[in-house]
């Protein structure tokens, strides 16, 4: 009876108290040139994850195809070959670009 009221007890210190993580506050500056905080959406699971998700799916894919092949060595060899293509693909070839555009308020 003692552990089921400390694991109910406990489990009010566990629960979220607040729905505020699909949200974050950004930093921006203002027309009068003062900071707001503004509160803006979160960005994706791929978009904040977009490197690894990259270099991951290279790799599986030259795995796949080295270990059809030759095998368990191929695998291995394949999935180096994948990852050092992903990397450059992610990291020299398509960095990830910003675009910035000017918003006019007349």
């Amino acid at each position: 009876m003692i552990i089921m009221t400390l694991f109910t007890g406990g489990l009010f210190f566990v629960s979220p108290s607040t729905a505020d993580a699909q949200t974050y506050l950004r930093r921006v500056r203002g027309r009068d040139g003062r900071i707001h905080w503004v509160r803006t959406a979160k960005p994706s699971y791929y978009r904040r994850h977009r490197n690894r998700i990259n270099m991951a799916i290279g790799t599986g894919g030259g795995a796949v195809i080295g270990g059809l092949i030759g095998g368990g060595k191929g695998a291995l060899i394949g999935a180096g070959t994948g990852l050092g293509a992903s990397a450059l693909y992610t990291y020299k070839l398509n960095k990830k670009k910003r675009h910035y555009r000017k918003v006019r308020r007349y």
